[in-house]
Formats: structure tokens, C-alpha cells, sequence
């Protein structure tokens, strides 16, 4: 069984910033790819930032300059720090894993958290 659990979700004002993180636990070694997406109201998930095991990044557009993803491999955790932070950016911000390592074998599935909301008010 493997779980992420977000935290750092909340409301802020627009220019504000906030640090999201999620941890992942359960019967596993790594994960390839750790990341955010978000999704707004009335809107389709959205990726936001993605990080690979050997710290290689991607950032939507919309992210770029802002937003700085990061994990510390032996936490297996992944943080996402959100700076000037604008009312677009509101929206549940979830975190993913993507191919799962145990001890004997790999998986090519995909985890997510349950969310966390942000909030930016103008």
C-alpha cells in the first residue's frame, strides 16, 4: 500500500508565497518521478512541475520563475515552493508518483495524494 499525504495548502494573498510538500510512505524503495498538478474549478488537472529521481525538472508554463519543485530522495518526499503567487493559482493542488521500485521489482503505475487547497485571494 502506498500513500502521499500533501500539506501546505492554504490561503494567501495575491504576491504572497506558500511551500507545499507530500510524503510518500508505504512498502516501496523510489519513485522515477515525483510531481504536482493542480485543478481549478470547473477545470481539467493540470500538471504543474515535475521532478525526476536525478533532480531533472519541467515546469508549465505558468509555473516558470514561480514555482521550484525539489524531493529528498530518502524522504521520499517532494516539495513545491509557489512564490508570487497570483487568484489564478487557486485550485487543489495534488501531488503524483510515477514507477514504483520495491525490493524485487518495478512498476510502471501512477500515486496521488488526496490534495490540498490553495487559495489566493486578489
Amino acid at each position: 500500500q502506498v500513500q502521499l499525504v500533501e500539506t501546505g495548502g492554504g490561503l494567501v494573498q495575491a504576491g504572497g508565497s506558500l511551500r507545499l510538500s507530500c510524503a510518500a510512505s508505504g512498502n516501496f524503495v523510489r519513485f522515477n518521478t515525483m510531481g504536482w498538478y493542480r485543478q481549478a474549478p470547473n477545470k481539467a488537472r493540470e500538471l504543474v512541475a515535475i521532478i525526476s529521481r536525478g533532480d531533472g525538472t519541467f515546469y508549465a508554463d505558468s509555473a516558470k520563475g514561480r514555482f521550484f519543485i525539489s524531493r529528498d530522495n530518502d524522504e521520499n518526499t517532494v516539495y513545491l515552493q509557489m512564490n508570487n503567487l497570483k487568484p489564478e493559482d487557486t485550485a487543489v493542488y495534488f501531488c503524483s508518483a510515477k514507477g514504483l521500485w520495491t525490493t524485487g521489482a518495478y512498476y510502471d503505475m501512477d500515486f496521488w495524494g488526496n490534495g490540498t487547497l490553495v487559495t489566493v485571494s486578489s
